[in-house]
C-alpha cells in the first residue's frame, strides 16, 4: 500500500499527499482506531495488492456520523473494476460502523476521483477553496457526500 501510495503522490496532482510516506504511516493509520475505521485492499489472484480504501471517522469539521473515505488504485490499473469492489466492500463496513454517510475530499482538479465517486452515487455538497497543501501548493476541494 505504501508504494502505491507513494508512485500516485510521485505523479502529483490527484492526492493532498505531498510527501512520500513510510510503511510505518500506514500501519499507524491502520492501528490508530480500528473500532472507527475500516480498511481494504484489491489483489490479483497472484496477491499483488493494486489499490486499496479506507474509512475512518472524519475531520473536524464533520458530524460524528460521517466517515471520511479514501481511495487509492495502482497507477496504471485504474478504471479495471478495482474502485467499484472496494466500495462495495467499504460502503457496507461504514455502515457497520455505525456511520450514516461517507465524506469524499477531492481536489478539483482531479478528475478521475471526482468521477470515480460522482460514479458511486457521491453527490456533491460543499467547496474548499484556497487549502494550501503542505508543499506550498494551493487547491480547492470539492466535498462529496454518500448517504448510506
Amino acid at each position: 500500500m505504501t508504494a502505491i501510495l507513494n508512485d500516485i503522490i510521485a505523479i502529483g496532482g490527484t492526492t493532498a499527499y505531498t510527501d512520500a510516506v513510510s510503511e510505518g504511516y500506514i500501519r499507524d493509520r491502520i492501528s490508530d482506531a480500528p473500532e472507527t475505521s475500516a480498511w481494504h485492499v484489491a489483489e490479483t489472484e497472484a496477491g499483488e495488492i493494486v489499490g486499496f480504501q479506507w474509512v475512518a471517522r472524519g475531520a473536524d469539521y464533520l458530524p460524528m456520523d460521517a466517515a471520511e473515505i479514501a481511495t487509492f488504485a495502482k497507477a496504471g490499473q485504474q478504471g479495471l473494476g478495482i474502485g467499484s469492489k472496494l466500495f462495495e466492500a467499504t460502503r457496507h463496513a461504514a455502515k457497520a460502523l455505525g456511520y450514516r454517510w461517507i465524506n469524499a475530499n477531492i481536489r478539483a482538479d482531479n478528475a478521475s476521483g471526482l468521477t470515480y465517486y460522482q460514479s458511486r452515487g457521491f453527490e456533491d455538497y460543499g467547496k474548499i477553496e484556497g487549502l494550501r497543501l503542505a508543499d506550498g501548493t494551493v487547491v480547492d476541494k470539492i466535498l462529496k457526500r454518500f448517504d448510506l
